[in-house]
């Protein structure tokens, strides 16, 4: 019982209203009306409490950066060349392909000497891919078309292995080389002033009336 009394006597009812019931200012309400500490309004936590974000970023920068790497360097995107061993095995086996073929063509009354690739057929080659380009020869029964980039783009092919193949060349070679550079750089810039060359107007009819 007596520890009841004492638990009793220690709860106090206090009046917290601010005004009495007859509308007057209560003279303790400042006094008891100051709030106790609220937890929101205390005042920042301690600094290790408050920077939990920053390591919440740097592990965020850290998991982006390993799930998207930075750009590899320009050489990392060459793949590796293959090894002498399997450059050497596969120049075996396509010599041994080529073989093959060679004798068939051979079996079927034709030379085999006609499939291989020098230098100046190469050029040639590029030499009327360009002229076609440029629409001055065509397949036969087909039509002339122009395609001034394509036949700008192969005539820049040409000059790009001229550069690198010089001291390279004999000079049958260099001189063949040479020749299809000039008469094709020579057609473009006739081909390219006839396109941007206005059309002419026909002229005025001088004909009479009967």
């Amino acid at each position: 019982m007596a520890q009841k009394r004492k638990e009793e006597s220690e709860f106090k009812v206090s009046d917290r209203r601010l005004f009495t019931a007859d509308g007057q200012l209560r003279s303790d309400a400042e006094e008891e009306q100051a709030p106790p500490p609220v937890a929101t309004d205390a005042p920042p936590a301690p600094a290790q409490a408050a920077e939990p974000p920053m390591p919440a970023a740097t592990a965020n920068v850290s998991t982006i950066t390993d799930a998207a790497p930075a750009h590899p360097a320009p050489e990392s995107d060459i793949p590796e060349p293959p090894s002498v061993t399997e450059q050497q095995e596969q120049h075996d086996a396509y010599k041994k392909s080529s073989r093959e073929l060679d004798a068939r063509v051979e079996l079927n009354g034709h030379s085999a000497k006609e499939l291989e690739m020098s230098f100046e057929r190469f050029m040639a080659s590029l030499y009327m891919t360009a002229m076609m380009q440029l629409g001055l020869m065509h397949e036969q029964g087909g039509q002339p078309g122009v395609d001034i980039i394509g036949a700008r783009q192969t005539i820049d092919t040409l000059g790009m292995i001229a550069e690198k193949t010089k001291g390279n060349l004999t000079p049958k070679e260099q001189g063949f080389l040479q020749n299809c550079l000039y008469e094709l750089r020579m057609a473009y810039v006739e081909v390219t002033n006839a396109l941007a060359r206005p059309p002419q107007a026909p002229g005025p009819h001088t004909g009479t009336n009967g």
